[in-house]
C-alpha cells in the first residue's frame, strides 16, 4: 500500500503503478472544516487525471449525537446527503464526473468497506491534526483508513487558517 501525505497548497501524489491507474477517487468527508483541504485535493486530482470523484460520507454514533438530541438517523442522513450533493456539484462545475454515497456505521470501517465495494484506487481523506495523545483517546478515522484501506490513501492535512 503506498501512503502519501499533503499539506495546505500541495499535492504530492505517488506515481500509479503500471498494472492500475488511478481511475475512481473517493473523497471520505465529515463535511467538517478538516475535509476542507481534503475535498479542494480530490476535485483537483479527479479533474487532472480524469478520473471519477466518490464523494462518501458516513452516518456513525458520533454524527448523531454531534448534531443533538433526538435528531432522528434520516435527519441525519438527509443532513449529510444535502451536503456531500453540494460537493458533486462543485466537482461537476470543475469538470469532474462525481457522484456520492451516505453509508450507516463506523467511520473508519464504512469507509475502508465503501471503498472495497466501489472499487476505489485512491482514497483523500482530511486529518485534523491532532496530536498522539489525542488520536490514542479520540481514535482518528483518517489512520484506520491508512491502515486498513487496500488502495492509496491521501490524507490532508487541515489549514493552519481552518485550526
Amino acid at each position: 500500500m503506498t501512503q502519501v501525505a499533503a499539506s495546505a497548497g500541495q499535492v504530492t501524489a505517488a506515481e500509479p503503478s503500471p498494472a492500475r491507474s488511478i481511475q475512481v477517487v473517493m473523497l471520505a468527508t465529515d463535511l467538517g472544516p478538516a475535509s476542507a483541504a481534503a475535498t479542494d485535493h480530490a476535485i483537483e486530482i479527479t479533474s487532472r487525471l480524469e478520473a471519477r470523484l466518490l464523494v462518501t460520507s458516513v452516518v456513525g454514533p458520533e454524527g448523531q449525537k454531534r448534531d443533538g438530541p433526538g435528531r432522528r438517523i434520516d435527519q441525519v442522513r438527509a443532513g449529510l446527503e444535502a451536503g456531500v450533493q453540494s460537493i458533486v456539484q462543485r466537482a461537476r462545475a470543475a469538470g469532474t464526473v462525481a457522484t456520492f454515497l451516505v453509508w450507516e456505521g463506523d467511520p473508519g470501517e464504512a469507509i475502508v468497506n465503501a471503498a472495497e465495494a466501489e472499487d476505489v484506487d485512491l482514497i483523500v481523506v482530511g486529518s485534523h491534526g491532532r496530536g498522539p495523545v489525542e488520536r490514542f483517546l479520540l481514535g482518528s478515522v483518517s489512520d484506520f483508513v491508512v491502515r486498513h484501506a487496500g488502495c492509496p490513501v491521501l490524507v490532508v492535512r487541515t489549514r493552519a487558517t481552518d485550526r
